[in-house]
């Protein structure tokens, strides 16, 4: 989840101050991810006997997932962002765990319900209106995510996994780049910027979360990431001077109290 926080940031810093144009954010993004998994899944290759190689339906909802999320904050304020992006994971991942015939127990429901709420209270103050483009390419965003992390779940090497996911979002991230060529620009902080957030907070966060989720269920791995906005909400108190306020406070108690009747649900089986 720290990961998860360390890429919206990146992300903002690089396309809020111009660095560099969306399109161009998310081929450095995937290659940069593609690029240090490939070392890392080379030099641990004789490791495993492990045939997992990811595949195309998590590729594309990868590359989905990261060129909405990259076109939406162009006109989305982060708070607005990362409620409509998290309300859509949930959404997204809730119903299709109960497509598949799961069901809720009530201290889950309650648990996503009060969960929410905090995310909710956290954000409220930066949310304003937001443009039908930028609330439908991040809905979209939350839902190809969605899609992508329930894929995971029964991943038996998430570093093969996600490094073949990853290099099979590759060749999809051609067409956009040659649409979009003409107005494709970058600086040299921007593209700093971007091959951070593929390598390392995408590429080896991705990594991690595929095998975080061997160990959670679906309601789980929904919930959980409503934790992301209280994350990076304070990694700015710790590194830019932010101070801890009241809101900040109580949403914290509320999503993590949230999570933790999730978690707890499933104890009580």
């Amino acid at each position: 989840m720290i990961a998860f926080a360390a890429n919206s940031v990146l992300c903002r810093l690089a396309l809020s101050q111009g660095g560099i144009d969306p399109t161009s954010f998310t081929v450095v993004r995937l290659l940069s991810g593609a690029v240090v998994l490939g070392l890392i899944f080379r030099f641990n290759r004789g490791k495993t006997t492990s045939p997992s190689r990811g595949s195309w339906l998590a590729a594309a909802m990868l590359f989905l997932y990261a060129i909405s999320f990259s076109f939406a904050y162009v006109s989305l304020t982060t708070g607005t962002g990362a409620l409509i992006l998290f309300g859509a994971v949930q959404i997204s991942m809730i119903v299709l765990t109960l497509v598949s015939g799961q069901e809720l127990k009530p201290l889950e429901l309650t648990g996503i319900i009060i969960a929410f709420c905090g995310l909710v209270y956290l954000v409220l103050p930066g949310v304003t209106a937001p443009s039908v483009s930028g609330f439908l390419l991040m809905a979209l965003a939350g839902i190809a995510w969605g899609i992508y992390t329930l894929r995971g779940r029964g991943t038996q090497n998430p570093l093969a996994d996600t490094t073949f996911n990853f290099i099979r979002s590759a060749p999809l991230v051609i067409m956009p780049a040659l649409v979009a060529f003409p107005g494709m620009h970058s600086s040299g902080a921007g593209m700093l910027l971007a091959a951070l957030s593929g390598g390392v907070t995408s590429g080896i966060g991705y990594a991690i979360w595929y095998t975080a989720l061997r160990g959670l269920t679906a309601t789980q791995a929904a919930v959980v990431q409503l934790s992301v906005p209280i994350i990076a909400a304070f990694g700015g108190v710790l590194f830019i001077a932010e101070q801890i306020t009241l809101r900040l406070a109580l949403s914290t108690v509320l999503t993590l109290g949230g999570i933790l009747m999730v978690i707890l649900s499933k104890e009580k089986d």
